[in-house]
C-alpha cells in the first residue's frame, strides 16, 4: 500500500501535548509590569520581528538638552537682573541713604510753605513767607555750569523777617523731637551731638526767613533713618541759622540742613519751579568768618531790625537801612565740609514729593521775571518803638 509523503517538511497540526492548545494571554490581560517578567515567571514575550531588545531606560531630567537650556536661561537673566538692579543710579534718582552720588544727581526745588517729602515733624513756622526777596549782587564774572554764588552768612540783608516775631517756634520743635526719640537720635546723628543736646543746640540757633533761593542739602526721615539730598529752598523759608549765619534746620518740616555738596556738572533741577526763579540768582550761604553776634534784617514793609543770635525776637531792636541792602555774592564751588560739626551723610536722591511736582525737569525754568529788591526809601526812623541803630555795611 502506497503512502502519499507530505506537501511540506512543516507539520500540519499542533504539537502534541500541553502546548498544543490556543496560545493564553499573560495574567492580567495587560503588558507586562515595568522592570519584572510577566506573571507565570516566563520570560516577556518577544516583540515583532524576533528583536529581543527590551525597553530603552529613562534619563534623568537634567539630562534633557532642552531644559538644561531654560535652566541655564534663567540663571543668566536672575544674574542680570540682580545687577542692575543693585547698581546706584548715577543719572539722579536713586535710594540709598539713597543713590545718587554727591558728584552728580538732581537737585530738588522746595517752596517755602512746602513740608515736602520725608519730614522730621511737623511745620514749626510761625509766619507766612513774608520776607522781601532781594537778589544778591556782583558775581559778574563767568563761573563753572556747576558753580552757585556764595554769600557770607554775617551780610546784612541775608535775612529777613517780622521784628518781635520768631519765624519758628524752637519750644514746640523741641516737643516734638521729644515725643519721637528715634526722629531724635536721627536728627543728632546728622549734627553730629548726643540725643540728650538736641534741645540745648536748637535754642542756639536763630529764627529768620530766607531772603533769596538758596542751595543747601537737606536731610529727610525714612524708614527710620536720615536721609540727604540736594535741595533749592525758596526765599521767605523759615529757617534756623547757626552763629555763623549758616541755615541749620528748615522749619516747615523739622530738617536739619547742613551747607551743598559740589556737583562734577551743572545739576538738573526737580519740582515745579516758583514764579521769579532763575538757577543764576540762586546763593549758597558761606560761614561768616567770626561767630555773628547780630543779624541785621530786612521786613516785609523795608523796615530794618536787628535780632541777637540765639534770640527769638524778644530784644529785635529797629536800626537803619545798611549802606548795601543788597548782600554781596561771590561765585563759589559747593564742597563737603571738613568740619565734625558741619559733615553730613552721603547725598541721596532727590525725594518724591506728594505735592505737584509735574514742573518741567530744567536747568533754569522760563521766567523774564526777577526777585524785586526791598523799597530803596530810608526807613530808619524811631516810628513803632525801638532804638534805631546805624547797621554795618556789608
Amino acid at each position: 500500500m502506497s503512502v502519499d509523503p507530505p506537501s511540506s517538511g512543516r507539520p500540519t497540526g499542533p504539537p502534541s501535548g500541553p502546548l498544543s492548545g490556543p496560545s493564553q494571554p499573560p495574567s492580567g490581560g495587560g503588558p507586562p509590569s515595568e522592570g519584572g517578567p510577566p506573571s507565570g515567571g516566563g520570560p516577556p514575550s518577544e516583540p515583532p520581528g524576533g528583536s529581543s531588545k527590551g525597553p530603552e531606560p529613562r534619563r534623568p531630567w537634567w539630562g534633557s538638552v532642552p531644559r538644561v537650556a531654560i535652566i541655564a536661561t534663567a540663571v543668566v537673566a536672575a544674574v542680570v537682573l540682580a545687577v542692575v538692579l543693585s547698581r546706584p543710579d548715577n543719572g539722579g534718582t536713586g535710594a540709598s541713604d539713597g543713590g545718587t552720588s554727591t558728584s552728580s544727581g538732581e537737585v530738588f526745588l522746595q517752596p517755602a510753605a512746602d513740608t515736602g517729602p520725608d519730614e522730621f515733624t511737623e511745620s514749626t513756622a510761625q509766619e507766612d513767607s513774608s520776607a522781601s526777596p532781594v537778589t544778591p549782587s556782583g558775581a559778574t564774572e563767568s563761573a563753572p555750569q556747576n558753580a552757585v554764588r556764595g554769600v557770607n552768612g554775617d551780610a546784612p540783608g541775608l535775612y529777613g523777617g517780622t521784628r518781635n516775631v520768631a519765624s519758628c517756634d524752637v519750644e514746640k520743635q523741641i516737643k516734638y523731637f521729644e515725643d519721637a526719640p528715634d526722629k531724635q537720635r536721627a536728627f543728632a546723628s546728622v549734627v553730629r551731638i548726643q540725643p540728650s543736646e538736641v534741645p540745648a543746640y536748637l535754642r542756639s540757633l536763630t529764627p529768620a526767613q530766607l531772603r533769596m533761593d538758596t542751595r543747601v542739602t537737606n536731610h529727610g526721615y525714612k524708614n527710620g533713618a536720615p536721609t540727604s539730598y540736594q535741595a533749592v529752598l525758596q526765599a521767605g523759608t523759615a529757617v534756623l541759622v547757626d552763629d555763623r549765619g549758616v541755615p541749620r534746620v528748615r522749619c516747615a518740616c523739622g530738617n536739619p540742613l547742613s551747607p551743598p555738596v559740589a556737583q562734577q556738572s551743572a545739576p538738573k533741577t526737580t519740582g515745579a519751579a516758583w514764579p521769579g526763579y532763575k538757577s543764576s540768582n540762586v546763593v549758597m550761604v558761606t560761614p561768616a568768618p567770626q561767630p555773628v553776634d547780630v543779624f541785621v534784617m530786612c521786613e516785609p514793609d523795608g523796615e530794618w531790625f536787628k535780632r541777637e543770635a540765639g534770640d527769638t525776637g524778644d530784644k529785635d531792636r529797629k536800626t537803619k537801612k545798611p549802606d548795601k541792602p543788597s548782600p554781596s555774592a561771590s561765585v563759589t564751588t559747593p564742597t563737603a565740609p571738613s568740619d565734625s560739626t558741619s559733615s553730613q551723610p552721603p547725598t541721596s536722591e532727590p525725594p518724591t514729593s506728594d505735592t505737584d511736582t509735574s514742573g518741567p525737569t530744567t536747568d533754569e525754568p522760563p521766567s523774564s521775571d526777577t526777585q524785586p529788591p526791598p523799597p530803596d526809601n530810608n526807613t530808619g526812623s524811631d516810628t513803632g518803638g525801638g532804638t534805631t541803630e546805624q547797621a554795618p555795611a556789608s
